[in-house]
């Protein structure tokens, strides 16, 4: 299977697609402004202390205070507040980590108040961004993610990853860390170390350290609080670090400052892997280039379409997805009805896997599959789903259908689920229902372009259009479009864009301004 990262970089947003032999399985986007990311260190105030919940709410600067429950504040929380509140005492000095005491451990069933109280700075890391009503979740468990290591300050435990089976290589992987770990840092050994030399590993410790050590600098200069004092690397490199394997094909990006900061990063984390970045330089929208438009379009629906006339029905509610599964027109001659459903609930599961990951799907998710009487099949439809899942990054649990033929699958939930409407407004009419005759549309481009060129002085932009109304505009060989770029001396070039609507249209400068030309001439 080869995958294929594409990057579509807009002043305000990028947008992320993965790509598995050319089906659209993964969708991220991520706002340039964004205020939270996961992974992400702050000194932070305790605001109030809820006895009730055995939870506290914490100030991290956000417009919804953040939760931080008992269990998450780790067994070395007190050692980590005892760091940081000298660290604070003595700014100037600083403390090193191989020098740190540390305190007993936080039993498993204490109680909040016990240890926190209102007013106190301490460390958090955020662990889920906001959902819903709800502010970010919070750990003081804190830890610098890299692509083979993650590093555990104020630990000493060395963990692996249950993915290595090789208990040989095992005991190599962590002969190797005890020996480059320094004092006082814990490390959690990922799957990808797996036959990672011990120079690479050593490096990698390495650059973790000097990122801990530079929050430590941060946090000894901070004057405010709360205060972010270690940044987690952009979704781009994070998606990087944690999901680039061998079956990568190719990274496509269409900015040229995105482009070599990736491939920067991907010289350092994985050197002979930097050549997959490709810089894309074309007019034509990236995600139409490579199908991605359309798939997110049938994808994203209530209704999502499958082979053969059947289809999937899903809905959302704050921490439950409902998937229905329906034949619809899909039958087979001569097939019983156990074998049909037994077949669209084959297709459905693999859809299903797919949707998941697609959405971003976290939370309970419940699937309401057509009824089947074999237990052959119904077992079989478990051990599917379950292969399904196991390309899935993100911690999950398939229980076996029940008997009233329901699958339960709970998955990790980190960030919102990934909600994209489908169904267009008419841009024209504002959803009024009428508009000027469209035969009076490419007048108005043309008028649109004159006042560009003679009013605004606009030099070098694209026009896009949706693509019907370029095939008109393009249609024979003394085209509109030809006698447009023949009278305004060849200013600008038309591109088609999946994405719009029928009569949807939007200028852009070469720098990716987008130019204003909102005047009484509009077509509402």
């Amino acid at each position: 299977m080869e995958s294929k990262l594409v990057l579509d970089v807009k002043p305000d947003k990028i947008t992320i697609a993965l790509l598995e032999d050319g089906r659209l399985v993964e969708l991220t986007k991520e706002s340039r402004e964004a205020s939270f990311s996961v992974g992400n260190i702050y000194l932070a105030k305790v605001r109030k202390v809820m006895p009730g919940l055995n939870a506290s709410f914490i100030e991290v600067g956000s417009d919804k205070e953040a939760f931080l429950h008992y269990l998450d504040l780790g067994f070395h929380f007190s050692t980590t507040y005892e760091y940081t509140k000298r660290l604070l005492a003595n700014r100037k000095k600083g403390l090193a980590m191989s020098k740190v005491q540390f305190s007993p451990e936080l039993p498993k069933e204490g109680k909040i108040g016990e240890f926190l109280q209102q007013g106190m700075e301490i460390l958090v890391q955020v662990a889920k961004e906001p959902i819903s009503t709800k502010g970010p979740r919070l750990t003081s468990e804190l830890s610098i993610a890299g692509r083979s290591l993650v590093l555990i300050p104020f630990s000493n435990k060395v963990s692996i990853s249950q993915k290595i089976k090789s208990g040989a290589e095992r005991n190599r992987l962590r002969k190797i860390i005890q020996a480059v770990r320094p004092r006082n840092y814990g490390v959690i050994i990922r799957t990808v170390a797996e036959s990672k030399k011990a120079e690479e590993l050593e490096n990698e410790m390495q650059v973790l350290v000097k990122r801990w050590e530079e929050t430590l600098t941060r946090i000894a200069r901070t004057k405010t609080n709360p205060a972010l004092v270690y940044e987690e690397v952009g979704r781009t490199e994070a998606i990087l670090r944690d999901h680039l394997n061998s079956n990568y094909e190719s990274i496509i990006i269409n900015d040229r400052q995105v482009y070599e900061e990736v491939k920067s990063y991907l010289s350092l984390i994985e050197p002979e892997k930097a050549s997959l970045v490709k810089f894309y330089d074309d007019a034509l929208p990236i995600f139409d280039v490579y199908n991605i438009t359309k798939q997110i379009k049938s994808a994203f629906g209530r209704v999502v379409p499958m082979k053969r006339g059947a289809y999937l029905v899903i809905e959302h509610t704050e921490a439950l997805h409902v998937i229905d599964v329906n034949s619809g027109t899909r039958t087979k001659a001569g097939n019983a009805q156990e074998d049909n459903a037994f077949e669209v609930n084959m297709i459905a599961v693999d859809e299903v896997a797919r949707q998941m990951r697609l959405r971003d799907m976290g939370g309970i998710v419940v699937i309401d599959l057509i009824d089947m009487h074999t237990n052959e099949h119904k077992q079989q439809i478990y051990e599917r789903m379950r292969d399904n899942m196991q390309g899935d990054s993100a911690r999950h649990n398939v229980l076996p259908l029940s008997k009233f033929g329901l699958m339960q699958i709970t998955r990790q939930r980190v960030r919102p689920v990934l909600q994209i409407d489908t169904q267009e407004t008419c841009p024209t009419c504002a959803g009024k229902g009428k508009i000027r005759p469209s035969l009076l549309f490419a007048d108005m481009l043309r008028e649109k372009i004159d006042m560009a060129v003679y009013q605004l002085h606009a030099r070098r932009f694209h026009l896009y259009v949706h693509p019907y109304v370029y095939a008109y505009l393009t249609k024979g060989f003394w085209s509109l479009y030809r006698k447009w770029r023949w009278r305004y001396g060849f200013a600008f070039r038309l591109i088609p864009n999946q994405d719009f609507a029928f009569l949807q249209y939007e200028f852009v400068q070469k720098d990716g301004t987008k130019l204003d030309l909102s005047d009484s001439m509009e077509m509402a």
